[in-house]
């Protein structure tokens, strides 16, 4: 499929991940539609952003007359659209399935029964999908633990321990291969976003490739938010002069990937037969704890003496502790080398957001989670 000219839908292709997909389809020379309803959680108005050389159907996936209109013509689909956020996720049930699982299954359900030209279906799956990491015991070698305990949590120990001899365990890259354990509702419809799109591509011969992002950081991300990435958090805390509010210790971690790399990795998953039917981390390779993250975004934004991060030294529920990607399939297969330099990367997401109107929502989010039981007193 390298070199071809093809008409490329991209639902959710106003948003954060897919706009940057679409501006790369379009360098490209590729004819491209973009479907997005606007989720006025994430956007108030159009997006200035969006690509003047793409086509825009404003709906949403789930309206299945339109998206079988969208879908006709389709060679390719970047199937992006998602409702995002753990914490909202866990009381806003039958909209995140609703969503992400039933707005999935009408796509997938055009393709089983409509008359269309899909050659090759990409869907944005998940990090979240695995739980907890994979981690390294001294005695009993790769383990992955399940969730801490309430009890665990409520005396401050915050390292996982061995499943079957309870010693302190290290974090490990996590492979494709690790046994999956979702946590939230939200994980648990990308897990299903997932496995509904591989199983109908394999039924049907549509090659599909699915890619599990890991925490994903860089322009576009929506400010007013509170439920998006900790990254886009944070901007918006330190932007407001209020300080960062750091769950546990701050020395959780996770691997935070550049959206450039994100888009690079699907165009590689879009050219390559490689990638047919198979799952691929995308990631970085590294871990990176979170009081690291809101350090390197004050200075960046020139705010140490007045936004110091607050750790609380308390819990919410279902969060894990480490998870980071091996990468190792998606370069050996693909080719894919991240290449955005961390701190160069958080710069271009400061430089956007400096240009942005930022609403904080946090503490109106983390009430809303702390009524519900969702966050320790």
């Amino acid at each position: 499929m390298e070199n071809e000219m093809s008409k490329i839908l991209v639902t959710g292709g106003a948003g954060f991940i897919g706009s940057h997909l679409v501006d790369v389809l379009v360098e490209r020379g590729q004819e491209v539609i973009i479907y997005d309803n606007f989720e006025p959680q994430v956007h108030k108005k159009k997006p200035e952003y969006m690509n003047k050389n793409a086509k825009l159907i404003r709906a949403d996936v789930r309206d299945r007359a339109t998206l079988k209109d969208a879908v006709k013509d389709a060679e390719i689909i970047f199937h992006q659209a998602a409702m995002v956020g753990v914490g909202q996720s866990m009381y806003q049930i039958e909209k995140y399935v609703d969503v992400n699982t039933f707005g999935t299954a009408k796509l997938l359900d055009i393709l089983a029964n409509e008359e269309h030209s899909v050659k090759k279906l990409i869907v944005a799956s998940s990090m979240s999908i695995y739980g907890e990491g994979a981690y390294i015991c001294d005695d009993c070698g790769i383990v992955y633990p399940a969730l801490r305990s309430e009890e665990q949590l409520r005396r401050r120990q915050w390292e996982m321990t061995c499943p079957n001899c309870r010693k302190v365990v290290v974090p490990v890259p996590t492979a494709e291969s690790k046994p999956l354990q979702p946590t939230s509702i939200y994980a648990v419809t990308k897990k299903d976003q997932e496995e509904m799109c591989l199983a109908i591509g394999r039924s049907y011969g549509i090659p599909t490739v699915a890619l599990r992002y890991f925490n994903v950081y860089g322009p576009r991300q929506s400010l007013n938010n509170p439920y998006t990435g900790v990254c886009a958090i944070f901007s918006s805390r330190i932007k407001n002069n209020n300080p960062t509010l750091i769950f546990e210790d701050g020395l959780q971690s996770r691997d935070f990937v550049s959206v450039h790399d994100i888009a690079e990795a699907n165009m590689l998953a879009m050219e390559s037969s490689n990638a047919n039917y198979e799952v691929f981390n995308v990631g970085t390779g590294r871990t990176t704890n979170i009081l690291e993250i809101a350090r390197m975004l004050m200075k960046l934004y020139n705010k140490d003496s007045t936004s110091n991060p607050e750790i609380t030294n308390k819990f919410r529920a279902g969060d894990i502790r480490h998870c980071f990607a091996d990468i190792s399939k998606i370069k050996t297969k693909l080719g894919y080398k991240p290449e955005v330099d961390f701190e160069a990367g958080m710069k271009a997401l400061v430089d956007w957001g400096e240009k942005e109107e930022a609403v904080d929502k946090f503490k109106e989010a983390h009430e809303e989670l702390f009524r519900r039981g969702l966050v320790e007193e």
